[in-house]
């Protein structure tokens, strides 16, 4: 019997897994989670990506196993991302229908139809010998606009080759607007735009780009948000919205987890979330040290970017997570 009067005591509602089960208000379910994949050109067999560990670059055959497996396990999505043998300044293996991305998103769908969605990112890094997001001008400068009409074809040739929704990355200005035009005009009306909307220039991208194996000198900060700045995102957001964007992302996720709260709050379409290449890492990293419960991390860190807004994730752990870890 207590010896205290007190009215209230919340621990009634955590005294069983029952109970707090009943009580949750934030829950992820695995038609909430994206996969990215990565498949690398005339690849034989899977390459290890060392600062992701579980994360390979994939033939075709087992991108395609993947996308499969996602599918079966009740995942929404994957995301691809190509590794091609050769660059050039004008990043011209992303238009060419058989540049490895465009054959990887035919080879998936193919494979999956439409009960998996197939999505695909559209961005230049991966196929300039520069590694920028964007060709470059003539002082080295990005230059946006010549990038936005390289977009435009990107935009189409992923949808040709069978994509659902396109990942436009670049953080290019007028980006979304240009992609919505150039889908409507080729008769891909259908096909989804997922803008990465505030993609901030942050330092929890070093594995990605082993992933890809870029080759970037210097860095994206005259394209991709400074850190310091919140209100920024919003104006990204709104603009992305209104150029006819589906959905909208915050990425990386957990570092900005007030500015995924701040889109979700004044959006009316759905936001997305990234957990980055870098997050995984270090989730990764400290549970190999026997510094944490990395189970309980994947899902606390997932619980915490659908607590802060984010309606989907896009996270390595997805395949993982949907068979219950």
């Amino acid at each position: 019997m207590s010896t205290h009067d007190l009215p209230h005591r919340p621990r009634r509602l955590r005294t069983s897994p029952v109970m707090r089960n009943m009580v949750a208000e934030t829950s992820v379910a695995p038609s909430d989670l994206i996969l990215p994949v990565f498949v690398r050109e005339n690849a034989t067999e899977n390459t290890p990506i060392s600062s992701m560990p579980g994360v390979v670059q994939h033939t075709l055959d087992s991108l395609v196993d993947v996308s499969k497996q996602a599918r079966d396990a009740g995942v929404a999505g994957v995301m691809l991302f190509g590794v091609p043998e050769t660059r050039d300044a004008q990043g011209s293996g992303s238009i060419d229908p058989d540049g490895i991305l465009n054959v990887g998103l035919r080879a998936v769908r193919d494979a999956v139809g439409d009960d998996l969605l197939v999505m695909g990112d559209l961005c230049l890094d991966e196929f300039t010998d520069h590694g920028h997001c964007g060709v470059l001008d003539a002082q080295g400068r990005v230059d946006n606009d010549a990038t936005l009409d390289i977009y435009a074809q990107m935009a189409v040739a992923q949808a040709q080759a069978g994509a659902h929704v396109l990942g436009p990355s670049g953080m290019m200005d007028g980006q979304i607007g240009v992609i919505r035009a150039a889908l409507d005009l080729s008769g891909h009306d259908d096909v989804a735009v997922m803008a990465y909307s505030a993609k901030y220039a942050s330092a929890a991208y070093g594995p990605f780009r082993e992933a890809v194996q870029s080759s970037l000198q210097g860095d994206r900060a005259t394209y991709q948000q400074d850190p310091r700045n919140r209100t920024e995102s919003l104006r990204e957001a709104m603009l992305d919205e209104e150029q006819g964007a589906d959905m909208l992302m915050v990425k990386p996720a957990l570092p900005y987890l007030d500015v995924l709260s701040d889109v979700a709050q004044a959006a009316t379409v759905p936001v997305a979330a990234y957990q980055v290449s870098g997050e995984m890492a270090m989730i990764e990293a400290a549970a190999a040290n026997g510094w944490i419960d990395r189970e309980r991390m994947i899902r606390e860190t997932l619980t915490s970017i659908k607590r802060a807004g984010a309606s989907i994730v896009l996270t390595y752990y997805a395949l993982e997570f949907a068979r219950g870890l």
